[in-house]
C-alpha cells in the first residue's frame, strides 16, 4: 500500500509542476494596462477560476494528503534509535578525570592570591 501511495505522490507532484507552468501569470497583462492592449484593470481581469487553476488546487490537495499518509507510514515503522556514534563502535562513555592540583603563586609579591576562588 505504501508503494502505491509513493507512486501516486510522485505522479501528482509532476502534474502539479506541469499545471503551474502552464498557467498564465497575473503580471503578464500588466503591460496591456498601460496602453498596449485592452485590459480592464492594472493587473488584468480577475474573473472566476478557470480549469487550470481549479485542477491545480485539486492536485495540490491530493499532494498534501499523500504527504500526510506517507508521514504516517514513516512514523509507524519501528526503527531502533541509534546514533552515529553507536554505529561506529567507538565507546561513548567518558572516564572521569581527577582535577589538577592548583598552581602555587610564585614568590615575590604576586597578587594572584588576592583573586577570589
Amino acid at each position: 500500500m505504501e508503494t502505491l501511495v509513493w507512486i501516486l505522490h510522485i505522479i501528482v507532484a509532476v502534474v502539479v509542476i506541469v499545471l503551474v507552468l502552464l498557467q498564465h501569470g497575473k503580471g503578464a497583462d500588466m503591460g496591456a494596462a498601460f496602453g498596449s492592449g485592452s485590459s480592464g484593470s492594472l493587473f488584468g481581469a480577475t474573473g472566476s477560476a478557470n480549469f487550470l487553476s481549479r485542477s491545480t488546487a485539486v492536485m495540490a490537495t491530493v499532494f498534501f494528503l499523500t504527504s500526510l499518509v506517507l508521514a504516517y507510514y514513516g512514523l509507524q515503522q519501528k526503527k531502533p534509535a541509534a546514533s552515529v556514534l553507536d554505529r561506529t563502535g567507538v565507546p561513548t562513555t567518558i572516564q572521569p578525570v581527577a582535577p589538577a592540583a592548583p598552581a602555587t603563586a610564585p614568590e615575590g609579591g604576586s597578587r594572584a592570591a588576592d583573586i577570589p576562588q
